[in-house]
């Protein structure tokens, strides 16, 4: 923090020692060095609570982000069922259409070859008899 060298050191050491005097100085030192210690002291006091206070935010936001996500995980796993759902009820509903064109058409066609047997038995008929009365053909 401070970059006080030994040359500073000693220089504050002699006006120490001129202007306090050589038998109040060791209890001033003391004095001193109590009145740094406690200011240490109460400086890392304060900055260990802010990091703890930094670090308990930090917690809170972390524990916020994850129910979050885990709100946004359940309302991704609800739509997805939904969306299965749906997808199964559309299959049903594609299966079942492509079932009635597959049996109408299978009807049309029922229907078709009933109506034809007779007239193809009538146009052989009629052309057997053409057959009799026209040689040249």
């Amino acid at each position: 923090m401070f970059d006080i060298g030994f040359a500073e050191l000693l220089v504050i050491g002699v006006l120490g020692l001129l202007v306090i005097g050589p038998e109040r100085l060791p209890g001033t030192v003391r004095t001193v060095a109590l009145w740094v210690g406690r200011l240490r002291r109460s400086f890392s006091d304060i900055r260990s609570e802010i990091e703890r206070e930094v670090g308990a935010d930090e917690i809170r936001r972390q524990l916020h982000n994850e129910s979050i996500l885990a709100s946004l995980k359940e309302t991704k796993n609800s739509f997805n069922n939904e969306m299965n759902k749906a997808g199964s009820e559309l299959n049903k509903i594609e299966n079942s259409i492509a079932d009635k064109p597959s049996l109408a058409a299978e009807e049309t066609s029922n229907t078709i070859a009933d109506s034809e047997l007779p007239e193809s038995n009538e146009q052989t008929a009629s052309t057997q008899e053409t057959s009799k009365k026209d040689p040249a053909s």
